[in-house]
């Protein structure tokens, strides 16, 4: 079940005191950006936020699961959702203690020799 637009817009409203805070739309289910670090995931209208040190002091009695099929367990946060002033916390001990982000490299596109293109192609 795909997590529907009103929890994540709600969601994002209650860590507006985090930063700057985005949603962004991958697989029918939404990841939590602060600035370019991805801290929590939103899926089947649930709140996965990525495991720190810091979140785990901060959360004490910590529930861990994973957000889809394969991934790695998160934080899982169920009663808390509309406690701002905690989940902003977290999300501000959990961006911090986040790396930045890897550099994205641009693709280089490959010349192919004329010998390998097809017959027809200039």
């Amino acid at each position: 079940m795909a997590s529907d637009q009103d929890f994540v817009d709600f969601v994002v409203d209650q860590i507006t005191d985090a930063g700057r805070i985005t949603a962004r739309k991958m697989f029918g289910e939404y990841a939590l950006y602060s600035d370019a670090k991805v801290v929590a995931l939103i899926c089947d209208n649930q709140v996965f936020v990525k495991q720190t040190a810091g979140g785990r002091t901060f959360i004490q009695d910590v529930v861990e699961a994973p957000a889809y099929p394969g991934a790695k367990p998160s934080f899982l946060i169920e009663d808390k959702v509309e406690d701002r002033e905690w989940l902003s916390e977290l999300i501000k001990i959990t961006a911090k203690e986040l790396p930045e982000p890897k550099p994205k490299t641009k693709k280089r596109k490959v010349k192919m020799k004329k010998s390998n293109r097809e017959p027809g192609c200039s």
